[in-house]
């Protein structure tokens, strides 16, 4: 008898959970994006209609592999149609805002300046990422700032945030210096030694961009970060693969090829991760330091023993995420950005000229100080430039956690807002005919407005809290670059920007270096 009432039990809850986790999944994928359709359908926000589960996902595949087959006969900046396609086909026929389905998670597209200022400024905490976001990062980068929410991410970005304080910023640039050093070391040997005046360019800014951020964050660790970086790479490729499939109820549990490589990948990483915390942590307990070190992971280990009796709780596991979430903003958009800017200047040799003169100017034939980038004006302005036709993300995604008022729409809780910074950065409308030319004196004045027509590092309170380390990284790289070398696009390079995660160039970027005396 008691057997049986046992198993009536056990029955019972196995029935329970059987019907909460039924009932969970119909309201994730149907009837929530359901209210959120017929809500937004009301305010006259349309758009493509979705089938059932794949949403618009073959649609946007079809397009984007359309686009990105064809090849591209010049240097063509032009290049919202070829990586944004469904957003070109789509806001002809919807307008500036529409919604689309990825899946069953509904989109908002929206490329109205105001709104974006207003949604990016005023709503920075009851918005951020959304599960799908979460879920394709989560093995890449896991749960740092880059993927935090809410009370989370104001934690994480108050305890990070001493990282890129000007002194500390300072600090830098000695191992920014010296990397670059090494860099164009290497680039000279190839040269004048091997003869080859040919290089993809892009190699050596990834290289480079490594070798910074694994000193700023690892220190006397570096080696071993550089072999982090690479895994990541592989991990980061994997993930995006992966995520093209999240759509599917279950799919990030199958034993797929994807799946298999990427739990494989991530281990291996936080294997290496752990041994240089237990290295720190050894150094402390055994009395050899009175703290965990001044670089980033340092920071973050004091922290921890800072807030063991606080609420927030900020353990290992968190450190290894925003060690990978900093490895990977602090180096893939910095190389990306120096790449493009390099492509740019190499097609454009009378903007190099203006930039060396001025580099020559005031740098004097040395590595430029901190206090002396202020003063490359025409370096910043070929920069910005670059970041605006070629800004790393070429969206900007935000999910509402609350019903929020935007302008004259009522957003629900649930929807995503996905902004197309690329398509806002090309647009004719903001920033005149000439939208697709490389010219960079457009930014010699304030016409343009930050957070609102120009977004490379997003706005607002939730922006990119590594601006100034990236800005300042990518100046001293090109300014010693080159008042080394003058440089030419090489008749091999073929233009080809696609994207995966962030805008890259398909074949890389070759061109011919000349060194100067």
């Amino acid at each position: 008898m008691a057997f049986q009432l046992v198993l009536a039990a056990i029955l019972v809850v196995c029935v329970t959970v059987l019907m909460k986790v039924t009932y969970e999944t119909i309201s994730c994928y149907w009837l929530i994006p359901r209210r959120i359709k017929k809500i937004m359908e009301k305010q006259r926000v349309r758009g493509p209609k979705p089938r059932f589960l794949v949403g618009n996902i073959l649609e946007m595949a079809s397009l984007i592999s359309k686009s990105t087959s064809q090849e591209m006969d010049s240097i063509n900046h032009d290049i919202v149609g070829r990586l944004l396609p469904h957003f070109v086909a789509w806001s002809k026929i919807y307008g500036k805002r529409f919604i689309y389905w990825n899946g069953t998670e509904p989109r908002m597209c929206l490329s109205e300046p105001e709104l974006i200022k207003e949604l990016l400024s005023k709503y920075s905490t009851i918005s951020g990422k959304s599960w799908l976001q979460q879920q394709g990062s989560k093995h890449f980068i896991g749960r740092g700032l880059l993927m935090a929410n809410g009370d989370d991410w104001c934690h994480q970005r108050h305890i990070v945030a001493p990282a890129f304080m000007v002194d500390k910023l300072k600090s830098y640039a000695e191992y920014m210096v010296e990397c670059t050093k090494e860099m164009l070391q290497s680039l000279e040997n190839r040269v004048l030694d091997l003869g080859q005046n040919e290089v993809e360019i892009g190699e050596y800014m990834a290289r480079v961009t490594a070798d910074i951020i694994s000193r700023t964050e690892f220190d006397s660790n570096c080696d071993k970060g550089k072999q982090i970086f690479r895994l990541l790479t592989h991990l980061q490729y994997y993930c995006s693969r992966a995520t093209q499939h999240l759509w599917f109820p279950g799919s990030r549990f199958f034993p797929s090829k994807y799946n298999r490589e990427i739990k494989s990948l991530k281990m291996e990483v936080e294997r290496l991760l752990m041994e240089i915390i237990q290295s720190r942590k050894d150094c402390v307990e055994i009395g050899r330091s009175n703290s965990y070190g001044n670089d980033l992971l340092g920071l973050l280990l004091n922290e921890m023993q800072k807030r063991k009796s606080s609420g927030f709780s900020l353990n290992l596991q968190l450190i290894m995420d925003e060690c990978k979430t900093f490895f990977f903003a602090g180096h893939e958009t910095t190389a990306l950005l120096l790449t493009w800017t390099i492509m740019l200047l190499a097609s454009n040799p009378s903007w190099q000229d203006k930039v060396r003169a001025q580099v020559n100017e005031v740098c004097n034939g040395n590595p430029p100080a901190v206090d002396q980038l202020s003063k490359l004006t025409t370096l910043n302005m070929v920069i910005n430039e670059s970041l605006r036709l070629y800004p790393p993300a070429s969206v900007l995604p935000r999910m509402a956690f609350e019903d929020i008022k935007l302008g004259d729409l009522h957003i629900p809780k649930g929807l995503s807002i996905w902004i197309p910074v690329l398509a806002i950065h090309h647009s004719e409308e903001i920033w005149g005919e000439d939208a697709n030319e490389f010219k960079p004196d457009r930014f010699a004045s304030k016409s343009y407005s930050p957070g609102r027509h120009f977004l490379p590092f997003a706005a607002g309170p939730r922006n990119c809290i590594g601006q100034s380390f990236a800005l300042m990284e990518a100046k001293i790289i090109l300014a010693m670059l080159i008042s080394k070398f003058s440089f030419t696009i090489s008749e091999n390079y073929r233009h080809a920007p696609v994207i995966v995660l962030t805008i890259k160039p398909k074949y890389g970027v070759q061109i011919r270096l000349n060194p100067l005396n």
